[in-house]
């Protein structure tokens, strides 16, 4: 990905949540597998993590990631997972609101990273888990991310 891709809060919107009838652990490897195929087809340097109700199912660190990753995966997990909402989602509606999400005082900002790269799983309207990415500029991990979804969906 040469160019920065740019979203929107209208083109985040625009994308339906990521709602199964189930999803357990053998799906969130396969989606997992899946995502690094996407990491490796873009060249990227991306860690992954899956959590299926607070317990990392899969976890793959690509490129030049490592241990400095993890508080970036948590930070954007938590946000998607208590917003109910793509981490870049809950930035970009903070920004087009003129209140930066860093400039709210009700969330522990070393815990809660609303930065792009976290897509919440939805399994009967309720959020079960994410998938979160971590490594590159964060619009660039939301657009693997959201990549790697859609090839899970069309598999």
């Amino acid at each position: 990905m040469s160019d920065l891709p740019v979203f929107t809060v209208a083109d985040l919107e625009a994308v339906a949540p990521f709602e199964r009838e189930s999803f357990d652990n053998e799906d969130a490897v396969d989606l997992g597998l899946i995502a690094v195929a996407v990491i490796r087809h873009h060249g990227a340097n991306l860690a992954v993590r899956i959590v299926l109700r607070g317990d990392p199912v899969f976890v793959a660190k690509l490129g030049t990631t490592g241990p400095g990753n993890d508080p970036w995966l948590a930070g954007k997990a938590a946000v998607a997972e208590r917003f109910a909402a793509p981490s870049l989602l809950v930035r970009r509606r903070h920004e087009a609101a003129g209140a930066p999400f860093t400039d709210r005082t009700d969330v522990d900002h070393d815990l809660f990273r609303a930065h792009g790269g976290a897509i919440p799983i939805f399994v009967g309207g309720e959020v079960v888990g994410t998938i979160t990415m971590s490594g590159e500029p964060d619009v660039v991990d939301h657009a693997v991310v959201a990549e790697a979804i859609r090839r899970y969906l069309a598999a």
